[in-house]
Formats: structure tokens, sequence, C-alpha cells
């Protein structure tokens, strides 16, 4: 089977996820880069693909590994291969409805998903109507980001004040995101990984520097997390509502229950198999072949 995994750019060191994903797919499986891709519409719709100045065969499957980071050029790509009847884990849909994190609040609460509550503002906005419809701790988010960046917690009005004039100070139209701070457990949470609509485990990370963030890439620890049916609903129905086929769901500790934190369409997967022992690219990998052979 021919399946492409798609990148943005080309990296001089290959990345965890990516290095898997090649490992697992074996021969058949390459890497492919914006770059390097030309998109030619015409009539020849199974020969509109140039790759490095030549025009090749398509592959039965696509894996895109833009997630958040996903521009124009990648969505008219991921459309561009829809277009020819490829199958892709995930389609362009779903990665422009994740990456987006209004959206995405709002397709949660439409499915009443146990979400915190979500506000959108623009400078100039009065603090104290964050602190009556959010209330202070908040935790601010810029709309694209992963991995633990663009999120902030500002404790007080003028934490927060200070933060909307530094961040249009560097981007003077850039809206932003306001969320309720759960307090239950911070510096904690649960991230589920779902490929094809099955919960493959689950897997708790823990901030060792007092942060409220837990990622592993920002240095926090592990360990396995036992995947009771409640994190199962939750990560499915999410996984389900956004449309995606591979996803990482984060999910906070709220008393005895869960809220939903965000939605990743291309996870970071190397602390999950580290800490769960579960081969996360052999999923994705098997997925892909049942999904190519579906379509």
């Amino acid at each position: 089977m021919k399946t492409w995994i798609v990148l943005q750019k080309r990296d001089k060191n290959v990345n965890y996820e990516t290095d898997r994903l090649l490992v697992e797919g074996g021969e058949g499986t390459e890497l492919i880069y914006h770059p390097n891709v030309d998109i030619i519409v015409d009539r020849q719709d199974r020969r509109s693909i140039r790759v490095k100045n030549r025009v090749v065969d398509l592959p039965n499957v696509v894996i895109p590994r833009t997630g958040s980071g996903t521009g124009y050029f990648g969505h008219s790509l991921l459309r561009h291969f829809e277009r020819l009847g490829v199958p892709l884990l995930n389609n362009s849909a779903s990665i422009e409805v994740t990456k987006d994190k209004l959206h995405a609040a709002q397709v949660f609460a439409e499915q009443h998903l146990p979400t915190p509550k979500t506000m959108l503002v623009k400078d100039p906005v009065n603090p104290s109507l964050v602190a009556k419809e959010i209330g202070f701790p908040c935790v601010v988010k810029i709309f694209a980001g992963s991995y633990g960046k663009g999120v902030y917690l500002c404790n007080n009005s003028r934490e927060f004040r200070d933060f909307i004039e530094f961040a249009h100070g560097i981007k003077s139209d850039e809206a932003i995101i306001v969320q309720e701070f759960i307090k239950s457990r911070p510096g904690e949470d649960v991230r589920v990984i779902v490929v094809g609509g099955k919960a493959l485990g689950a897997m708790k990370r823990s901030s060792k520097d007092g942060s409220f963030k837990a990622n592993i890439t920002r240095g926090g620890v592990g360990e396995n997390y036992p995947l009771n049916p409640r994190i199962e609903e939750i990560a499915i129905k999410t996984t389900n509502a956004l449309g995606l086929d591979v996803a990482g769901i984060d999910l906070l500790f709220d008393g005895d229950d869960y809220k939903l934190c965000e939605a990743n369409s291309a996870p970071g997967f190397k602390g999950f198999e580290k800490y769960t022992g579960i081969n996360v690219a052999r999923a994705i990998i098997d997925y892909a072949k049942t999904k190519a052979s579906i379509e």
C-alpha cells in the first residue's frame, strides 16, 4: 500500500511520531513535504499532483501530520486529495474545525459535552466583564496552538489586562479565547488517544514545576491511567463530533468527573507509548489500511 505522511516542511530531525509511522508503515510509506508539491487543477483528475516537479501516482491513503499548524496551502492540498478520492486520516474539514479553538468549543457545547465556559474577546475588553462571566483565575488561549503553546493563566484582572495589551501589541487584530479555570487538580490532566472510533487507552500527565500545564513536551511526567467508561464516552463523543479519525483528547479533572480541555488532530504520542505501552503508530497504520480498502 502506498501511504503518504504529509508534513509542512522538512526537518533535519525527523520527530518521534513521524519516525514511528514510517517504521510501522514499512515499504510504500513516505514523507511528503508541502514545498515539494504542486497542485494542478484540470480534468485529468488522477494525474494532477506533482511532487518534486514530476507527475506521480496518487497514494492509497494520506496521513496529515500538520495539525493546528495547517495553513491555507495545507488545507488546499488536503481538499485536493479529497477531490481526487484519496482517503485522509483526518479529513480537511475536521482539521480546520479542531485547530479553531472557539469553533471546537461551539461544537462541544452543541453536543452537550462537559467543557469549561468559554468567551471570545478582542481589545479593548473590560476585565470586569471577564470577572463576571468567567471569573479569575482564567485561562487565555490564542486561536491555534498545540503542545501547551499559546495557553496562559491569568490570576486577576491586572494580569489579564497586561496579557491582552501584550498580545495585541504583537498582533493588533488577534482575538483571544478566555476559559473557566478548572481548579480541582491544577497541573494534571488525562490524554486519551482515539483511532478509528476506538479509545486506545489513557495517560495521566502531571506538571513537575508547578505549572497548570501538564504537557510531556513541557517537562511533565506521565503514567498509565485506567480507561474508565466515562473517559471513553467523552473521548469518543468528542472525536465523533469533530469528525476525526485520529485524535488526542485532553481531559481535566473536575471533582469526581472530567471536563473536556481540547482535541488535537495530529497528537503527539511519544509519552503515551512510553507510559502506556500501547503501539499508537501501529493502530494508525492499521486503520489507514482499513480506510483505504473501504474507500
